[in-house]
């Protein structure tokens, strides 16, 4: 069975207020940031308020990701973590399913 590329994949989404601020508070829990602490094997992290859809491979994502957030994928600087489903079902958040968020690391 063949890879069929996909020319383009449109990844927009909209959060509702509420859910965003529900899955921000989160992603921003002292115990998750330091199971990603650990995790990387770093100090510290912080929540860059950046999330996206992972997208399928095509001609214009090559990374599974849209291509303005290449820049944070290609940095040692940042850190993209699939975002718990546990954490999407709490927020109430179900279209996407599946979310990316990006974390700066720090020291």
């Amino acid at each position: 069975m063949p890879i069929k590329i996909v020319p383009s994949f449109d990844s927009s989404f909209t959060l509702e207020a509420q859910a965003k601020e529900n899955l921000f508070k989160l992603l921003i829990s002292e115990a998750f940031l330091n199971q990603i602490c650990q995790q990387l094997q770093c100090k510290k992290v912080e929540f860059t308020e950046l999330l996206f859809q992972p997208v399928p491979y095509s001609l214009t994502t090559t990374k599974g990701m849209p291509a303005e957030f290449e820049k944070y994928h290609e940095s040692d600087e940042y850190a993209i973590i699939n975002v718990p489903p546990n954490f999407m079902f709490s927020a109430k958040i179900f279209k996407p399913s599946r979310l990316c968020a990006i974390y700066h690391k720090i020291e």
